[in-house]
């Protein structure tokens, strides 16, 4: 099933995302993830490409898991560090397993060395992913702006042009301020831009998380969190508790606006994503 069929304006919809293994011996601990997490009956189960596209493999072998579990996989695929006959080959192994859903993504800069320039950017991507397959295509969204944008009027600009290469829907980066996303929506309105969009929530249930999520993500941790996490990082079920009740608050705030489709960063954990299904079980119908 293609994941814009369960993107309807009447449906809330749920989906979560995990990551695959770095090495082969830790396939059956994701597969046991990706198993509890189907059980909640999410709209969609992403997974991740791992770093500059180090586990294609893997990520395929997680996404035939969820599967047969009974959820929609989405494949994430990045290309900053691959050839377009490398590429060619993962969609055609995706294509083969019947995967329908790919998250076209650039990927991470390498730290040391040349790029391959065989994609510059996550539009050429999406233009060669419809060249190999008849796949439904997502991409991601920074309603902050992207950390290497000049500004927000050209990062709303390049996420036109990436919409227009044939994206079906976005999925945002983790954010912690709602106004934040209402903004966005708005300038992507006033840009033209009408695809579905996915609002990605993390829940932080370490107050440790919070420099990493900053410096990786380029997030605004609003003063109402960060006193959570001051208040509570010597407390771990303390801080648990006030992380997945901040996702929570987030959650319904973004549905009673009208926002009704939230893609759930779960870090591997279920147990954190079946707390949150719980807490919305009234309203989201689970």
């Amino acid at each position: 099933m293609r994941v814009t069929d369960l993107m309807t304006e009447n449906r809330i919809s749920v989906s979560c995302e995990v990551f695959p293994p770095k090495r082969f011996e830790g396939l059956q601990e994701v597969k046991r993830v990706t198993g509890e997490i189907a059980e909640l009956h999410p709209s969609f189960i992403s997974v991740t490409y791992g770093a500059a596209g180090t586990t294609p493999g893997f990520t395929l072998e997680i996404a035939k898991s969820v599967q047969r579990d009974g959820a929609v996989p989405l494949c994430h695929l990045t290309c900053v560090q691959s050839t377009r006959e490398h590429v060619a080959r993962v969609l055609g192994d995706m294509r083969e397993a019947g995967m329908k859903n790919v998250l076209a993504l650039r990927g991470d800069l390498p730290k040391e060395g040349t790029p391959c320039r065989d994609f510059e950017h996550a539009e050429d991507l999406v233009r060669f992913i419809h060249t190999q397959g008849d796949f439904c295509v997502g991409a991601a969204c920074y309603p902050e702006k992207h950390p290497e944008s000049s500004s927000r009027t050209s990062d709303m600009d390049y996420l036109k042009r990436k919409v227009d290469a044939g994206v079906s829907f976005l999925t945002t980066q983790m954010f912690f301020d709602n106004g934040l996303l209402y903004n966005f929506l708005y300038r992507m309105e006033r840009a033209g831009i009408h695809v579905p969009v996915c609002a990605g929530i993390m829940p932080i249930c370490d107050a440790r998380q919070v420099d990493r999520v900053i410096r990786l993500s380029g997030s605004i941790m609003p003063p109402r969190f960060a006193a959570i996490a001051d208040r509570f990082s010597e407390e771990p079920a303390a801080m648990t508790q006030a992380g997945i009740a901040f996702a929570t608050e987030q959650i319904v705030d973004l549905i009673a606006n009208g926002v009704t489709l939230i893609h759930l960063y779960t870090m591997n954990k279920p147990w954190i994503a079946r707390k949150i299904f719980e807490n919305l079980s009234e309203i989201i119908g689970a």
